[in-house]
């Protein structure tokens, strides 16, 4: 289930194409656009850089604590570290509409109560769940599962659960 990209010299473009097409007859493989990748990866909940991470933002809010170590140093150790021990203000969370709606990148986030708790990073309608879901940053403690919060979208205050990920199960 991993990826990779290929960077070639543009004049060798079609001719590699037609040659990774013609192999992946004989495994089925087929061609996906950006956006077919995209749905793919949020339904999976990975976060996309520029989207849902960028050079700014904390592995512990982002949820990634478990890919940064702390058994050497490194530049921003000290904060992360703190973070790690002290909490954050914000996380990133995954979360599903319970109404007919598509939430979209920058999107309001609001608790109950009409406080704006937050952003929406990544969304989008999923094909295979047929229901709205993203992921977005909000306060402690709007993070928790299960919790009822409200996606701004189009003037209406969409209802919305904080779900654990991945959205799609096989």
């Amino acid at each position: 289930s991993g990826g990779f990209e290929l960077y070639i010299n543009n004049n060798d473009a079609e001719q590699l194409w037609d040659a990774i097409l013609a192999i992946g007859d004989t495994y089925d493989l087929l061609p996906a656009g950006l956006a077919a990748r995209d749905t793919l990866r949020l339904e999976m909940g990975y976060c996309l850089y520029g989207n849902d991470i960028d050079d700014e933002t904390s592995p512990i809010s982002a949820g990634l604590g478990w890919v940064t170590k702390f058994t050497k140093s490194f530049i921003g150790d000290k904060e992360l570290k703190e973070q790690k021990e002290n909490g954050v203000l914000k996380k990133l969370v995954a979360f599903k509409l319970l109404e007919r709606g598509i939430p979209r990148k920058d999107y309001e986030i609001f608790d109950a109560e009409s406080n704006c708790i937050g952003i929406v990073t990544s969304g989008t309608m999923s094909p295979s769940l047929k229901i709205g879901i993203g992921l977005g940053y909000v306060n402690l403690p709007s993070n928790k599962i299960d919790t009822e919060i409200f996606i701004a979208v189009r003037n209406k205050m969409l209802k919305a659960k904080v779900v654990k990920l991945p959205f799609y199960k096989k």
